[in-house]
């Protein structure tokens, strides 16, 4: 598999960088669309994106490191070099996420109306996110057999890239691309036809990518482990019973508000 999107020898643009800036940038539309049907200041939120997305890098970037040290301590210099891949979605949300609360509430705005904005334009940019990880050769199952992809109905390149390691893997990846990308349906039409609680979509959110990646972690060879856990599906548990929880406690709010009402 071909790793690079440009290469002039003096400059090389990877597949990866692409598809994380396009994620980026695509949720950067959506948010500041919505943003502004908020009447929220077109400014704020190009502030709140532009350092939310260093900060959220950073701490992918850490989160990875930290699961990975004893390969990073041998190789130091790597730990610099993130268009080789290795940014930890769950660790880049964590980081996000503390950095919106403190802005928020910096700025006396509802930290949940926020995030109900962002978390649709997040789960779009994981689905084309994950397109990177592709091309880098990462987020791959277990091996399996190459008819069994061809009874997928893959397209050929995606067969022939996922050939790795001398084996043909289980595309992943491509799993959790689609489910996010539905994920991102539904909470667009949700957005779009349905009156929602502030929290709502959040804690939708929450469970929904949750369920995800419990599931599609069992099929996943190359997960970040913690002893003989793999830390993502412990992330993830934590997740949704977190929307769970938020899920509940927003409709208990609202009742409570139209008896008082």
């Amino acid at each position: 598999m071909n790793k690079s999107l440009i290469d002039l020898g003096f400059i090389q643009i990877r597949w990866y960088s692409f598809f994380i800036l396009l994620a980026i940038l695509s949720a950067y539309w959506l948010i500041q669309r919505e943003a502004k049907k908020k009447e929220i200041s077109e400014e704020w939120i190009s502030n709140l994106f532009f350092y939310g997305v260093i900060i959220g890098i950073l701490g992918a970037r850490l989160y990875y490191v930290i699961f990975n040290l004893s390969y990073y301590s041998k190789n130091p210099l790597e730990i610099f070099m993130i268009w080789n891949g290795g940014l930890a979605i769950h660790g880049g949300i964590l980081a996000t996420l503390i950095f919106v609360i403190y802005y928020c509430r910096k700025s006396h705005i509802s930290i949940l109306q926020i995030t109900d904005i962002i978390v649709v334009g997040l789960v779009l940019a994981q689905a084309i996110g994950r397109w990177g990880n592709f091309f880098n050769g990462e987020a791959y199952g277990r091996v399996v057999t190459k008819s069994f992809l061809q009874k997928l109905h893959l397209p050929s390149f995606i067969i022939k890239g996922m050939y790795i390691d001398n084996n043909y893997r289980e595309p992943t990846f491509l799993y959790e691309s689609f489910f996010s990308l539905i994920g991102f349906l539904v909470l667009v039409l949700l957005r779009h036809y349905k009156k929602n609680k502030e929290g709502e979509l959040t804690s939708l959110y929450l469970i929904w990518y949750g369920i995800e990646r419990v599931i599609i972690e069992t099929f996943r060879s190359d997960s970040l482990m913690l002893g003989n856990l793999k830390v993502a599906q412990c992330i993830s548990i934590i997740a949704i019973l977190s929307g769970i929880y938020l899920l509940i406690k927003v409709n208990l709010k609202n009742k409570k508000e139209k008896v008082g009402g």
